[in-house]
């Protein structure tokens, strides 16, 4: 981000847009050639893939089971389609016999998902929710902030028309940027609108003659952005998204078996827990600020609250990009431990550490994983 700042229609520029569109399709696993980083954060992503598919008068089908599921349904509803909200306790992952349901007998535009839900740390099953969409012939729209990079998303292994993210979390780069791709269906969809994209800004009829061949001036995009997002990805493709995804598994795993032999409770079940989220229940008598304020202050470790209805009963941990690491796991650990038995919550110490180890033991051997029931 410190190199010297390109003009954002320089002819080397316009090869790093180049270059940073390709490595979003690797990572996005999709060969959609409208792939591109909307500049603006996750939630502008996410404004994004909503406003520009939904018209006054459509309907869209949301699910939500979590904070963010329940963005996407108000941002449809400002769009002035007429949603049906598909729900599920938060901590538990979507029936797709619920969308089922609500496409009935309906013409749905659209059904709208999270697939890595930040509020509860739940990973979504995607397949069968696909499979509804599609028979009712909707797009499907999926929320991948905190999994791209980090857990398979596999866009066209999916059948996802829409797909956005965010830079700050599992591709490791500052927050200011949201990848986004669009399926051909998709696009055709968009060209078919009767009425204009109500966002000047967010307009994809727009932007993509920017991104592409006929580089139409829209917008002064972020330079020194693009450049930290070119790096992140080409880092991630150094890496192999297999090994990355393993790599999140393992060190969720190990920390996870090292938070219950605290004593603690892992909020979502193991078959749905997401990788580069660790969700904890906040024991009885532990007070989640001063628990959060002391690993910072002391340690210099941030961990997230809980949010809306799990504010104060659950603990939020990112393992995701860079920052999943063994090291890292393992100084969280110890340091929970420390702020736990300051509380008065009693923890045996180094026995977290210990269950972590035995976990990154047994996952040494080349192409093994962990065995935590996923």
């Amino acid at each position: 981000m410190a190199a010297p700042v390109l003009g954002h229609l320089d002819p080397d520029f316009l090869g790093i847009m180049d270059e940073t569109t390709e490595l979003l399709r690797l990572v996005f696993e999709t060969g959609n050639r409208l792939t591109i980083p909307m500049s603006c954060t996750g939630s502008g992503g996410m404004e994004t893939a909503l406003i520009n598919f939904l018209e006054p008068g459509d309907t869209a089908v949301v699910c939500v089971n979590g904070v963010f599921g329940e963005r996407m349904e108000d941002i449809a509803g400002r769009c002035g389609s007429r949603v049906k909200r598909v729900e599920a306790p938060w901590g538990e992952a979507i029936d797709p016999d619920d969308v089922r349901r609500a496409v009935e007998g309906e013409r749905v535009k659209l059904v709208a998902i999270v697939h890595a839900e930040t509020s509860t740390g739940v990973l979504q099953p995607l397949t069968e929710i696909a499979q509804v969409a599609h028979a009712a012939e909707a797009l499907l729209v999926v929320d991948a902030v905190t999994s791209l990079g980090g857990v398979p998303v596999r866009v066209d292994g999916e059948g996802i028309d829409v797909c956005y993210s965010g830079t700050q979390k599992c591709l490791s780069c500052p927050p200011g940027l949201a990848p986004i791709t669009v399926s051909p269906r998709a696009e055709e969809v968009l060209a078919a609108r009767k009425t204009s994209v109500s966002s000047w800004y967010f307009d994809l009829t727009m932007i993509r003659r920017y991104w592409g061949s006929e580089r139409f001036y829209h917008h002064t995009a972020p330079v020194s952005m693009i450049y930290a997002l070119r790096e992140a990805l080409r880092l991630v493709a150094e890496e192999g998204l297999e090994e990355r995804y393993r790599r999140h598994r393992v060190n969720a795993v190990a920390l996870g078996e090292g938070l219950q032999s605290m004593g603690l409770r892992l909020f979502v079940r193991p078959e749905l827990r997401l990788p580069s989220l660790v969700s904890v229940v906040v024991p009885p008598g532990v007070d989640d600020v001063c628990l959060r304020r002391d690993l910072l202050t002391d340690y210099g470790i941030e961990i997230g609250g809980g949010l809306g209805e799990l504010r104060g009963k659950i603990v939020r941990i990112g393992v995701m990009g860079y920052s999943s690491q063994r090291k890292n796991v393992m100084l969280l650990l110890t340091a929970l431990e420390d702020c736990l038995n300051r509380q008065g919550f009693r923890v045996p110490v180094g026995e977290s550490v210990s269950a972590a180890l035995r976990v990154y033991e047994r996952s040494e051997g080349a192409g093994s994983e962990p065995a935590d029931g996923r």
